[in-house]
């Protein structure tokens, strides 16, 4: 029998090519920005910068109990492996406990509650849970730009509603409901909203929870800096709304100021019919990734206690920095700080004279201070710079002196 040619029977050879290789989901633009640039120009120069966009709040220069957060990794049972979809039992009642009192959740109870990593991974989870490739989610704006990543990764689409602000940001209505459409799944709200640090209103509740019943919607609701209310006061969680199937994201990275322990939570709620076909399908999804780690699981009452101890120090950190930004405001016109409810950051409005994005360059390059543009929250129009509120305060008070010198009267 001839031998056969192998030349002439394999397949052509190929050249590697990104656009084939990878999925579309994946097609992101990898090339760093300018601002980016900007930023590993001056760190390969060495130059000293005062970064007013701190997020990392152990990096935040404050004192944490640290023999106590290490000690709670070493629980004995961290050895055996229970590989319980929703999280330990243990660890699900320590958040439980956790809303209960500090929120009042009488609804939510050990049950509801599924463990996850990161919100990040809640959202994945829930995103799963409710949409088929392509359909819609509607988000908030401006906000978290990571929603748009976590969004190409699941295959669904945002569609933006405004946040507008007058004397106080709130929720655009008729724009809901002209955006709404069959392929719309949820509404996503964040409560406190970052970067705007508004909460979403009793009334501002009802009529969403009348719109996702009209609609057959879900809403998710994105609460991690609901503990730091500007006033100390309670800030009503989505936990337990029982009108519409509802989703609540939060875990210890905001709650105690720990990110590096990668706990996390999802909270579902809503009308009986619907919420058990709900847990079910999220344990599903938990148990095809694989449950938590255990020995943060069994940290978790300690980790949670924490924030007795680190809560005070952040918040006193916002109050003692945003009493700075406005002391300095008092000085000048040019500038004005929009209103603040909750969270970590401060929204400055300035004059639009360029764009955001060359007025961060600008202030990076030529007056050594790190600000994050408006444009990186989907802020409509130039003009908005996002301040950090948890910057250590001598920085936060340079810093600030730095940018407003760019605006004379």
């Amino acid at each position: 029998m001839p031998c056969i040619n192998h030349t002439l029977i394999a397949p052509p050879a190929k050249r590697y090519d990104g656009s084939l290789m990878f999925s579309l989901r994946t097609n992101w633009k990898l090339e760093p920005n300018r601002f980016t640039e900007a930023q590993r120009r001056l760190a390969i120069q060495g130059r000293e910068v005062l970064d007013l966009t701190v997020s990392n709040p152990t990096r935040a220069e404050l004192s944490y109990n640290a023999e106590t957060i290490l000690s709670s990794l070493s629980h004995p049972e961290a050895m055996d492996y229970d590989p319980q979809p929703k999280g330990l039992l243990a660890a699900r009642q320590a958040v439980a406990d956790y809303h209960k009192k500090e929120h009042d959740a009488y609804e939510l109870d050990a049950e509801s509650l599924v463990l996850t990593t990161s919100t990040s991974e809640g959202y994945s989870y829930v995103f799963r849970l409710l949409c088929n490739p392509g359909d819609e989610l509607l988000v908030p704006k401006p906000s978290y730009p990571l929603f748009e990543f976590l969004a190409d990764l699941q295959d669904v689409k945002l569609v933006g509603y405004p946040l507008l602000y007058d004397h106080g940001w709130q929720i655009d209505f008729p724009s809901l409901y002209k955006a709404v459409n069959h392929r719309t799944r949820a509404v996503v709200v964040v409560h406190p909203n970052n970067p705007t640090g508004s909460f979403v209103s009793e009334k501002e509740r009802e009529e969403l929870n009348a719109f996702c019943c009209e609609y057959g919607l879900a809403i998710v609701a994105d609460e991690v800096f609901l503990d730091f209310a500007l006033d100390g006061s309670d800030h009503h969680t989505f936990a337990g709304n029982q009108d519409v199937l509802t989703f609540v994201l939060s875990g210890i990275s905001k709650i105690c100021g720990l990110p590096q322990m990668k706990l996390a939570w999802v909270a579902a709620s809503g009308p009986n019919e619907i919420l058990a076909s709900a847990l079910a399908r999220l344990e599903v999804i938990a148990d095809t990734y694989l449950s938590l780690n255990a020995p943060i699981q069994w940290a978790a009452p300690t980790l949670l206690g924490q924030r007795k101890w680190i809560h005070p120090l952040l918040l006193d950190r916002v109050r003692v920095n945003l009493a700075e930004l406005d002391h300095q405001l008092e000085k000048q016109k040019a500038c004005e700080r929009l209103q603040v409810e909750g969270g970590w950051y401060a929204v400055l409005r300035v004059p639009a004279t360029q764009s955001d994005e060359d007025l961060a360059i600008a202030l990076l390059e030529e007056n050594s201070v790190l600000v994050h543009p408006g444009h990186f929250y989907d802020f409509p129009q130039d003009g908005y710079l996002v301040l950090s509120l948890i910057t250590p305060p001598s920085v936060f008070r340079s810093g600030c002196e730095r940018v407003l010198r760019r605006f004379p009267e």
